[in-house]
């Protein structure tokens, strides 16, 4: 077996005409020529059928009882005529799909205008016989044209099929790998992008860690880690007091009992135990008025708890009652609170914040234009693939459609590998 010859993709529409001109040009300059002709035919039909309206509506005029109804049937089938052949749109340029769809466009019409010739021309008869004689003629002319298209269709033109569809899919091929380029540079282009915002996010988060890293924000961070283990520290401890200060709340809000500003507090207390321990005066009054009253509605039964629950809330309430167990506690609550209400409200923490806030949302705003960005790569990878798969499709169908023509290998070496 020859070995096949490699035709770079963009010279393999000149070397196929080269190679196939001897035989493809004859052909479609006499598709060219034939379909002129019909063209013309086609114009003669129109110009005749102008002709049986205009002589059609001269012999209306004469209101002759005679013709006159044979004068407007003639006119209407001119008109209907007429109509019919202008709907027949010539191509101006030929392939083989046009033409074979342009013949049968035209057949289809000449079939129905033989129906109303058979159906009507003899009921006019014997009138306007010398006009409808002239449009048979031309008619019939136009029939003998038709055929003769048709014939060269099925076995010249049909040779040549093959070829043509050829010539377009190297072109299409052209055009894919054209659009694979842009694909390419669009590629690149998203790539250069993501790294550039990519940079931009460390530098930021760098930036960002910088800042948090200051000194009066790293006091800030120590303190707030403090608040934190004092807040589990708060909740351990007045955790037998949870349930008895909801039921007592309920009790409240039915009997009444508490002072608006303890039932305030209550509320507080129940919803965050630190904040409303952390906001109470040096011996946590409040707390101390609230746990007087919950013991004696729980010592009047008027407030119904399990044993054992009951048991663990008189424990805790005498704890802090009688031994201020929760002053130590207090303290530490309330001095941490003020130095983080201090440092907060420093200057330079305030300014540090807007900073990071500030970088915060560039980073944000970072983030949404990469994912974006990478939402584009994969898309620009996808058309990539099916572009590519499309140009090998191509070049496989132009290699198989020379040899079945010429009998000739041929290899198509694309841009693209």
């Amino acid at each position: 077996m020859s070995e096949a010859l490699k035709i770079p993709s963009k010279e393999a529409k000149e070397w196929l005409e080269r190679e196939t001109g001897s035989i493809f040009i004859p052909v479609h300059e006499k598709a060219q020529k034939l379909i002129e002709e019909m063209k013309r035919t086609l114009e003669k039909i129109t110009d005749v059928c102008g002709m049986l309206l205009e002589n059609s509506r001269k012999e209306i005029e004469k209101r002759n009882m005679k013709t006159y109804g044979r004068a407007r049937a003639l006119n209407k089938l001119a008109r209907l005529f007429l109509e019919r052949i202008r709907k027949i749109e010539v191509p101006g340029k030929v392939s083989y799909d046009i033409l074979h769809d342009f013949v049968q466009e035209t057949r289809k019409a000449f079939v129905v205008t033989e129906v109303d010739i058979r159906n009507w021309f003899p009921r006019i008869s014997p009138f306007f016989i010398m006009d409808r004689r002239k449009f048979l003629g031309v008619f019939e002319k136009a029939k003998e044209s038709l055929k003769g298209l048709q014939t060269f269709l099925v076995k010249e033109y049909v040779k040549t099929k093959t070829l043509e569809e050829t010539f377009h899919l190297i072109d299409k091929l052209l055009t894919l790998e054209g659009q694979m380029a842009n694909f390419e540079a669009k590629k690149k282009k998203t790539e250069t992008e993501r790294a550039l915002i990519e940079k931009k996010m460390t530098e930021l988060k760098q930036e960002i860690t910088d800042l948090k890293n200051r000194e009066s924000l790293a006091q800030l961070n120590q303190i707030s880690m403090e608040i934190e283990k004092l807040r589990k520290e708060v909740k351990h401890n007045m955790r037998h007091l949870r349930k008895p200060f909801i039921k007592f709340q309920s009790r409240v809000f039915r009997k009444g009992g508490l002072t608006p500003d303890e039932l305030e507090k209550l509320n507080h207390y129940i919803e965050s135990p630190f904040d409303a321990f952390a906001a109470e005066e040096a011996g946590y009054p409040m707390l101390k008025q609230i746990l007087k009253k919950l013991d004696d509605s729980m010592s009047g039964e008027k407030l119904k708890l399990k044993h054992d629950r009951k048991r663990k809330a008189e424990q805790a309430i005498s704890r802090v009652l009688d031994k201020n167990s929760l002053d130590a506690l207090h303290q530490k609550c309330c001095e941490t609170t003020v130095r983080k209400k201090q440092l907060s409200t420093s200057a330079e923490t305030a300014k540090t914040q807007r900073n990071i806030l500030r970088l915060q949302e560039e980073l944000k705003e970072l983030e949404r234009k990469k994912k974006r960005g990478e939402s584009e790569e994969k898309a620009i990878e996808r058309n990539l693939k099916e572009t590519l798969q499309k140009i090998y499709d191509q070049k496989k169908e132009i290699e198989k459609n020379v040899f079945d023509f010429m009998d000739e290998r041929i290899l198509i070496q694309l841009k693209v590998q």
